[in-house]
């Protein structure tokens, strides 16, 4: 009997639930037809566009504040990386080795204390901030269901006291359900007005809060990084000192306001590569006979008439970039101009918009200075093949470079 009891009351609270909903359609519709007038609260609904607005500011910051905690997190790893790099090229035997070692572990807790305390001091307290936007978001629905039966009870009971044949018993009863439905509502209707200004105001304190953590917090970061920093440069400044003769040096890149720049010096290529130190190709050929002296050999002096000839192989002469007694035409696929190939046997870093990027093994086509008076001593123009091929445009792709990073290989 109670489980049917039971059963009852939940089949009594389902019908009553169904006729709730029935009821608050049929208002509605009636009130969109303009056949029925609808309670207006113009404050309470400019409360709720706050809340919106509010709710829709703080899921937004919400989404950021995550964006730039996975920021951070991938900052670490890059750093962390880095560091990793360096521990394992620095050498056994080079000093501050130890030292080295201990700044990249500090590097690492600094990472990882910074981000935990941004979820701590930031996230957590966003969450908690947004955390009681659902709940009153649901309540503000029930408010305006319990203001449609509000109408609804209100309705009825109107249409029922302006019948022609009054019935006081259902006059009675529906009167009854309007101040039950009137209480219910205001009751809600109170509770939220008086919170959602006051959530509305608390936006400025939480901001300033959550801002003045996250900017705190990196303040201090940036400020403790600093110092490993400089600890860091103050160990590779003491491993310069004992291997300064090794020192590499970075050409510095120009800026806006310097002065014209002047002739080019190229930078000299790393010490023992083949282009230091040009290589001179000779060949070995019997004796011509008869004394003669062929093109482009050695003629033999009376002491070398037991040696033999040295034949000296030697490129077209160049004047100004441009191939003595060469048209430089005649060849289909290479640029205007074409005098021959080189090979950059290093990389080299260009320092100005005029100048070639190269890579060790960067195949380049030299060509003329449209200026001759714009070459400078140790500098070629040319183009890379690759970007030939692709774009067959020289105002696109040529530049200078400097001749001592490169081979000729054609």
């Amino acid at each position: 009997m109670a489980e049917m009891g039971s059963k009852g009351v939940t089949a009594g609270k389902i019908a009553s639930n169904v006729q709730k909903k029935l009821t608050r359609a049929q208002e509605k519709v009636l009130q969109k037809l303009g056949k029925a007038d609808e309670t207006k609260d113009e404050q309470f609904e400019q409360c709720v566009q706050n809340f919106n607005k509010q709710l829709t500011e703080g899921t937004r910051l919400q989404k950021d504040l995550r964006t730039y905690l996975a920021s951070v997190k991938a900052m670490h790893e890059a750093s962390k990386k880095l560091n990793e790099c360096l521990q394992e090229v620095y050498e056994p035997e080079w000093p501050g080795r130890d030292e080295a070692n201990k700044i990249a572990e500090n590097n690492d807790l600094l990472w990882m204390d910074y981000h935990q305390k941004l979820v701590d001091q930031a996230l957590l307290t966003m969450d908690t901030y947004l955390g009681q936007f659902p709940d009153i978001k649901s309540r503000i629905a029930k408010r305006g269901r319990k203001l449609v039966d509000y109408d609804s009870a209100r309705h009825h009971y109107e249409s029922l006291q302006t019948a022609k044949k009054k019935d006081e018993a259902k006059i009675a009863k529906a009167e009854e359900e309007l101040i039950k439905a009137q209480k219910v509502f205001e009751e809600m209707n109170v509770d939220l007005q008086e919170e959602l200004p006051s959530l509305w105001n608390s936006r400025v304190g939480f901001y300033v809060n959550t801002f003045q953590s996250i900017a705190g917090l990196e303040e201090n970061f940036h400020k403790e990084m600093s110092k490993l920093n400089q600890n860091l440069n103050d160990v590779l400044v003491s491993l310069e000192k004992q291997h300064g003769s090794n020192t590499f040096t970075v050409k510095a890149q120009p800026s806006d306001d310097a002065p014209a720049k002047g002739n080019k010096s190229p930078s000299p290529p790393p010490d023992g590569s083949p282009v230091a130190n040009p290589e001179i190709r000779v060949n070995h050929e019997p004796e011509p006979a008869s004394g003669a002296t062929p093109g482009g050999t050695i003629p033999k002096s009376p002491s070398q008439s037991s040696l033999p000839a040295v034949v000296v192989e030697t490129f077209p002469a160049t004047v100004n970039g441009t191939v003595e007694g060469s048209s430089g035409v005649g060849r289909l696929d290479m640029p205007p101009g074409f005098m021959f190939k080189v090979q950059a046997q290093h990389d080299y870093t260009a320092t100005d918009t005029d100048e070639l990027q190269l890579k060790a093994g960067d195949v380049v086509l030299v060509i003329p200075f449209q200026n001759p008076e714009e070459q400078d001593e140790g500098w070629l123009m040319g183009v890379k093949e690759s970007d030939w091929n692709q774009h067959k445009e020289l105002d696109k792709c040529r530049g200078v470079f400097p001749e001592n990073f490169t081979e000729r290989v054609q």
